[in-house]
């Protein structure tokens, strides 16, 4: 619940700063006819935008599990990030129309220095953002708050992209504005790739190598714990979840195995950050003779 409200607080933050920002710049590209500036307009709009679908998942996420979604409705998450990288391909074809359109049919740029303030604004606006969901997303473990940070850290660098544009249209050069449109589209087209590869990756129930190795280590340190057999983790929205088969004594008690597999899974929930639940399979070591992993798989 407390990650969900760092998110939300995070979405509404960066729609009122990104917001503020697009309205400006609306504002000065209807003053100056600029297509690189309306390029970055569109994007920082889309960007704004993209706090709505995960606006959704994260109220989504705070629903309780029941018998038809037995793990909740955490991957609303993944769902938004499918959302916000559909959002950022359709931004970048409009900006290359945009800009294709202006370089066949050029057009003077008025207000120069408006553009220019405008551009330092959106920079501003992006980059503050950017840091804020990054930090954020990373606290709480979404990977689609990570995409959107990453999608409006670009949008920033595009933002200077337009002094250029300001910059080659005061020196007399009309397809300045136009080809800085399209250096605006390879950006996003850029993040673009990173942001949708963030996605399927959480799609796929990829986690990092790190973490599993963490798992690992925490549990061979459990006392009784004599090997492992399988060890799987997945993210479900923002947290994870762990899956893990241990090897103890083949004479213990079942209430001594129980407890051994509660030591387990608690060690688990205190040194793997955003670990929710973990579930601890207890397997009897083999007698001598009997070779091990063939009794684990045979279990299996």
């Amino acid at each position: 619940m407390e990650a969900s409200r760092q998110g939300m607080r995070t979405l509404w933050l960066s729609l009122a700063v990104l917001g503020a920002t697009a309205v400006v710049q609306a504002v000065i590209v209807a003053m100056s006819g600029s297509v690189a500036l309306l390029g970055d307009t569109i994007h920082n709009a889309a960007d704004a935008l993209t706090a709505v679908p995960l606006g959704i998942a994260f109220v989504l996420g705070r629903r309780a599990a029941n018998r038809r979604y037995t793990y909740g409705y955490g991957r609303a998450e993944d769902l938004a990030g499918i959302a916000i990288v559909v959002m950022i391909a359709a931004s970048a074809a409009l900006v290359a129309w945009q800009a294709v359109g202006r370089l066949l049919d050029p057009h003077d740029i008025d207000h120069l220095w408006a553009v220019a303030a405008a551009a330092a604004v959106g920079f501003a606006g992006n980059e503050w953002v950017a840091r804020y969901r990054i930090r954020i997303g990373r606290r709480i473990g979404s990977a689609a708050l990570v995409a959107d940070g990453l999608h409006a850290r670009t949008d920033g660098f595009a933002s200077l992209a337009v002094l250029l544009g300001a910059g080659g249209a005061a020196a007399g050069w009309r397809a300045a504005d136009p080809l800085v449109g399209l250096l605006i589209t390879a950006a996003i087209i850029w993040v673009l790739k990173d942001a949708a590869g963030e996605v399927y990756r959480r799609l796929m129930d990829a986690v990092d190598p790190a973490l599993v190795q963490a798992t690992e280590n925490t549990l061979r340190a459990v006392d009784g714990v004599r090997d492992l057999g399988q060890v799987k983790m997945r993210w479900i929205g923002h947290h994870l979840r762990a899956e893990a088969d241990i090897v103890i004594d083949a004479d213990l008690t079942l209430l001594q195995a129980h407890r051994l597999a509660v030591a387990a899974e608690h060690a688990l929930l205190h040194a793997i950050p955003r670990l929710a639940a973990a579930t601890v399979h207890t397997d009897p070591a083999p007698t001598r003779g009997i070779d091990h992993h063939a009794v684990l798989a045979g279990h299996r």
